[in-house]
């Protein structure tokens, strides 16, 4: 699903809109009025507003698995730097693009909905199949432990940065985040780097 210039110019004021207001509360006249376009083009573009959501989910996760394929295809690295690289990059893309998790997390617990993100989760098993493949090849170079729940690990990094996204206020005040550039510095260094020791300690055999 390839976007031109002002699809992409729509789904961006969508995502804002849909993770302030929440799909239902947010009209298609609303995502128009925001975007300065008439609402024919929004039907003319994504056909729906739930074809407009499925396409923001498709955009906002191209891209994921070839740069994760890319790094566990460094077969001159060892695993520990490539695993480290791996929750690096998984952090990066989560910060980046925390709304759209926010939005597919909201519809997916909605039981009401009838949306079904088949892509979404199509796409994240198949980033859940590369990371067990490099896993298991790890378990078999006898770097990594053995019995490990393998599924559980991608939450388990989703899970400690949204505890920090979410309560941003209490860890301002505890690591002195007076400014947006101090708040990803902490990202990018401290806390990806705490979850990267978390990790390693989980699966990997200490030295």
């Amino acid at each position: 699903m390839e976007l031109n210039d002002k699809q992409k110019e729509i789904v961006q004021v969508a995502e804002k809109l849909f993770a302030e207001y929440g799909f239902d509360g947010t009209s298609v006249r609303l995502i128009a009025k925001e975007a300065g376009i008439n609402i024919a083009m929004i039907s003319y573009y994504f056909g729906s507003k739930e074809k407009l959501l499925e396409h923001m989910v498709v955009h906002r996760m191209s891209g994921f698995k070839v740069n994760l394929d890319e790094i566990i295809a460094q077969d001159d690295r060892s695993y520990h730097d490539r695993l480290n690289e791996i929750v690096a990059l998984y952090v990066k893309r989560i910060h980046k693009n925390n709304r759209i998790y926010k939005i597919v997390h909201n519809e997916l617990t909605n039981n009401a909905r009838s949306l079904t993100f088949e892509h979404y989760l199509s796409q994240k098993k198949k980033n859940l199949d590369s990371v067990t493949k490099f896993i298991e090849a790890g378990q078999k170079a006898h770097v990594f432990k053995k019995h490990i729940e393998i599924p559980l690990l991608i939450p388990s990094i989703l899970g400690t940065y949204f505890h920090f996204h979410y309560n941003q206020r209490f860890y301002e005040e505890s690591y002195g985040l007076n400014t947006p550039e101090s708040k990803e510095l902490f990202i990018e260094t401290t806390l990806t780097k705490h979850i990267q020791k978390m990790l390693n300690a989980l699966i990997t055999y200490e030295d």
